[in-house]
């Protein structure tokens, strides 16, 4: 019994040591793919984007919900002074403007996920066409990205890839 475990263990030991001269051999590199989609200026850009294009509608959201406070408000107020009709009135136009916002909040939420996702998506590709030809260029065997449990900072390349993402930012600007 004791020369079949020492067998497996001598196996193992083999199998591991062997493992360590072929990785010793490969040239591997880490990048932080949620570092560079934070620090990339692409980001950056693509976050200013959205909100330029945005802004407008949730100013405009922003300025009926007041509209709808002071609607609120005034109704409140003078509701016991105001006839049936005018109450009636009132009431279908606090409702007709809080559906109105609802509604506008709704497309709104849409529009900017689908458009953020869009972004988001053109982010992904470029950075992985980066990581990619970053690492041919300095010949990597391998890459590797979000499930490592550890990476020594010899093999951490994120810094290189930002400034490659960086300088590629410049040249398309």
């Amino acid at each position: 019994m004791t020369v079949k475990y020492n067998r497996i263990f001598l196996f193992l030991f083999l199998f591991v040591s062997s493992f360590e001269l072929t990785a010793a051999e490969l040239k591997i590199g880490f990048v932080d793919i949620s570092s560079v989609m934070r620090d990339a200026p692409q980001a950056d850009s693509a976050r200013e984007k959205l909100q330029n294009l945005f802004a407008p509608r949730e100013k405009a959201i922003a300025k009926n919900q007041k509209k709808l406070v002071k609607f609120e408000k005034d109704f409140s107020k003078n509701a016991a002074f105001v006839s049936r009709e005018d109450k009636v009135k009132k009431e279908r136009a606090i409702f007709i403007l809080q559906r109105d916002i609802k509604r506008a909040k709704q497309e709104f939420n849409e529009d900017l996920n689908i458009k953020r996702n869009d972004e988001l998506n053109k982010l992904q590709k470029l950075v992985f066409k980066t990581i990619v030809k970053y690492a041919k260029n300095n010949n990597y065997d391998a890459i590797l990205g979000e499930s490592v449990l550890f990476a020594n900072k010899r093999v951490d390349v994120t810094a290189k890839v930002l400034k490659l993402l960086k300088k590629q930012y410049k040249n398309n600007k």
